[in-house]
């Protein structure tokens, strides 16, 4: 008799359990996420965000809110992405700085403190000037840093050590320069640096070409290459430095989204996937097509993998540049 009133309870058990609601994982996103930025609004990178969201929260139902957190050379925005609750209601457009400040000790972060959901974005330095300088090609800039005393020029684009410093500092050192031959001004990103540019207080942005469309198409600054192995389908004239220099050099500058370390891997699956669908949609692509920005895809799995191939590599650049500490 006992026994089989076990089983009556053990059914009445799993019968209840049917009828009460699953998890709250089932329904994610239950509400708004937020998608963390580390470099200023009209960047680059704030521009990759704001489409990507647009183009995600048609696919989660859900409104998806960029918010720029920057300083610290990429830092403050990085690290507010890595302390995050791992719950996917907070992520963040990570780049390529994350394999490159822990070299410098500006953090302890690395690529291993997050949870990479996908890449969606590459984009090769570009070497950008104002309209009105005395640069009209990058063989005369070359010439020229070659022929003044260091640190006669200036550049900026990002924080010291940023991708777009160490590329330039990389093609200095590929043109038998040093490293710091020209003078590095942080800045908060390509956007604010494109400004000064024309306003003559900086005299060399290298950043993507795109970030410097604006400026470019209103007649105050031009390209005078790319670090890339081909030319750009949007910036058809402006040379690789193969076809300039007949240098190899090339560099440029990931992007995507991760969260922080931990998260459910079923929140990744379902985002991985959101994320997939968005970066395929025409607001996506028709946008970055038109702005010229690259587009690029990697899954979960893959972007890990480039996080860890991409920190070996900058890791040796920094190092080569007189940045590691």
């Amino acid at each position: 008799m006992k026994t089989s009133i076990n089983k009556r309870h053990l059914a009445g058990l799993l019968g209840l359990s049917l009828l009460l609601p699953l998890p709250a994982l089932a329904d994610y996103p239950e509400k708004p996420i937020t998608l963390i930025v580390p470099w200023a609004a009209g960047g680059g990178t704030d521009a990759t965000a704001r489409t990507i969201a647009a183009a995600l929260e048609e696919q989660l139902g859900q409104t998806v809110n960029v918010v720029n957190r920057t300083g610290g050379s990429g830092v403050v925005g990085h690290t507010a992405m890595a302390m995050a609750k791992p719950d996917g209601y907070t992520l963040g457009l990570i780049t390529g700085e994350i394999n490159m400040m822990h070299w410098q000790g500006l953090t302890q972060l690395t690529y291993e403190d997050y949870t990479p959901i996908a890449q969606i974005n590459y984009d090769y330095a570009g070497i950008q000037v104002a309209a009105d300088g005395p640069f009209d090609s990058v063989q005369t800039l070359v010439d020229q840093i070659k022929a003044e005393p260091a640190r006669t020029y200036t550049a900026s684009g990002t924080g010291q050590g940023g991708v777009w410093h160490l590329a330039f500092a990389g093609f200095l050192l590929d043109q038998g320069l040093e490293a710091d031959r020209v003078s590095w001004i942080p800045s908060q990103g390509a956007a604010p640096a494109m400004t000064e540019m024309a306003a003559g207080s900086i005299d060399i942005v290298p950043s993507s070409v795109p970030e410097g469309r604006s400026m470019i198409e209103a007649g105050k600054a031009r390209s005078l290459a790319i670090m890339a192995p081909e030319r750009l389908d949007s910036f058809p004239d402006v040379p690789t430095l193969k076809e300039a220099l007949g240098t190899d050099y090339t560099i440029g500058e990931w992007r995507g989204i991760a969260g922080p370390k931990g998260m459910d891997p079923a929140v990744v699956e379902t985002l991985e996937t959101a994320i997939e669908d968005a970066y395929n949609s025409d607001t996506y692509q028709n946008f970055m097509a038109k702005q010229g920005f690259g587009t690029e895809w990697r899954g979960a799995e893959d972007f890990g993998k480039l996080m860890a191939e991409q920190d070996e590599r900058f890791g040796k650049i920094v190092e080569q540049v007189g940045l590691a500490k």
